[in-house]
């Protein structure tokens, strides 16, 4: 499970913002796992409460966003949403399809405090 990999670089993440910025904890953790990333939200979310304890984390609302898959098709020369990247173009049915967005998994916001 890649998952809990991720998750510990997520706390890594922020941990070392926090020894940057001191901060002492996060109240709130919002993230975007897109569609495409490859990313189990599920389980990113079981990871993330597993290894939260003793850390800045510790307690915090976790949020996930999933936006979805992205990419320009080379036939329409448009941009078309895919849910998977062995998806054809929904428009013209071809497989000549560049994902553009829906790949990142990144941190979009924390709310911190000092106490």
């Amino acid at each position: 499970m890649h998952e809990l990999s991720l998750a510990g670089g997520i706390v890594k993440l922020v941990e070392d913002a926090a020894a940057r910025d001191h901060f002492k904890r996060v109240s709130q953790l919002r993230l975007e796992a897109g569609a495409l990333s490859g990313v189990e939200v599920r389980a990113l979310r079981f990871a993330l409460d597993a290894v939260a304890p003793g850390t800045c984390l510790e307690g915090a609302a976790i949020e996930i966003e999933e936006p979805p898959g992205q990419a320009w098709c080379l036939r329409c020369a448009q941009t078309v949403e895919i849910a998977s990247r062995t998806d054809a173009c929904p428009h013209c049915g071809g497989h000549q399809i560049q994902p553009t967005g829906g790949t990142e998994l990144r941190v979009l916001e924390l709310l911190v405090h000092d106490d």
